[in-house]
């Protein structure tokens, strides 16, 4: 009797949480969909940025650190672009140690009017000039991120993850009794289409689990990554900045050259090299601070980079930091969620996974609606026989 109450309980946890979060993650899943393969669209449609033909005579050739321009050359073509914005933050692509995307808006902690410039980091031309979040992959991004509602779209998506979560985690307590009485991976041919579908329901439900809850877990860390960003700062970095309370911020005319910036930087974090670069004022960094974030060659140092403290004025360093541990589990996250290093055999099996969960979600809701309108029912299987 108390277990039949019990079971009772999870099958209403498991029904609720999912009719609740169903729509948000279906939504979730068909724009991810083709996130996970937004390097192969951006190189069909043509917005990919392609290193320029280098060649004798015309544009320079490339040899040697001769051919390469300094950082400060780099921030100066951007600016030369939009002389009426502010410098946000400075890039370098992991994947292309040339390319550099600079970031520009109407003020250093602007999120609407930005601009993005790419550079060629070897001879300071502008290879791009875009909005923030150019033509419909750039709208995908941001339907998927937060739902067009910057934070609170964010702490709402977190939300429904969370709920996605305890739905598979019910869904797994429900699926035991259910296989006692079936063989695994049975889908009763023949039956009535909705007891079909209940059988495939359950069937990609705990084929897809681990991804799934992979999955989930790691888009709720995803979109909480900037409220932990934010408690580091008013926590373990105000504390280093004790000294400057009460300072104006640093103006751009009054800053430091960027290349003695990352000289500083680089020289108190040694084999590591400039992932990004945040200015004074932006949310990566203080108001008087270039904030140089830092990675290493090694597997783990490449997904964990250093935040080095430089004064604005005087490129002297302030701090050298060490990332808490929750903002390293967000980082570490972030690889799972879309695919880990893009090798197109791992974004093919996302697709895979993603379309699975999306029959899971569609076939859930039309269990649910059938309950509810009274489709026909079929009886429980009976136990094994022998």
């Amino acid at each position: 009797m108390a277990a039949a109450r019990s079971l009772r309980a999870w099958s209403w946890l498991h029904t609720w949480s999912s009719l609740v979060c169903t729509l948000f993650i279906l939504l979730q899943c068909l724009t991810g969909l083709p996130l996970i393969f937004h390097d192969e669209i951006e190189r069909l449609s043509g917005d990919a940025v392609a290193a320029p033909a280098l060649r004798n005579g015309g544009a320079p050739m490339i040899s040697g650190a001769d051919a390469t321009a300094t950082a400060d050359a780099v921030l100066r073509a951007a600016r030369e672009r939009h002389p009426e914005l502010m410098l946000q933050h400075a890039a370098v692509d992991p994947r292309n140690a040339w390319l550099w995307q600079v970031t520009l808006a109407p003020t250093p902690a602007a999120t609407d009017g930005a601009r993005v410039v790419m550079v060629d980091g070897r001879t300071a031309h502008v290879l791009r000039d875009a909005a923030s979040h150019p033509g419909w992959m750039g709208g995908l991004r941001r339907l998927h991120a937060d739902l067009y509602a910057d934070l609170p779209g964010q702490l709402f998506l977190a939300l429904m993850g969370l709920l996605l979560v305890v739905a598979i985690i019910s869904g797994v307590v429900l699926y035991a009794p259910f296989m006692r009485r079936l063989d695994f991976g049975t889908v009763r041919r023949g039956r009535s289409p909705r007891l079909q579908w209940l059988d495939l329901h359950n069937l990609l439900g705990i084929g897809t689990l681990v991804w799934a809850l992979a999955v989930a877990a790691t888009g709720v860390v995803n979109t909480g990554a900037g409220l932990l960003l934010s408690h580091w700062q008013r926590t373990e970095v105000a504390e280093r900045l004790a000294a400057y309370r009460g300072q104006p911020p640093v103006p751009e005319d009054q800053r430091a050259p960027l290349q003695a910036v990352l000289a500083a930087a680089q020289a108190q974090a040694p084999g590591r090299r400039l992932a990004f670069a945040a200015f004074p004022g932006t949310a990566y960094s203080s108001p008087y601070h270039v904030t140089c974030y830092l990675n290493g060659d090694d597997p783990l140092a490449s997904r964990l980079p250093r935040p080095v403290l430089v004064d604005a004025r005087t490129a002297a360093v302030t701090a050298s930091l060490e990332l808490p541990w929750y903002l390293k589990v967000a980082l570490l996250a972030r690889p799972l969620h879309v695919a880990g290093d893009g090798a197109l055999p791992l974004k093919l099996l996302w697709a895979l996974l993603d379309m699975a969960t999306i029959v899971v979600l569609g076939s859930g809701l039309y269990l649910w609606l059938g309950r509810r309108t009274g489709l026909p029912q079929e009886p429980a299987p009976r136990g094994r026989s022998g």
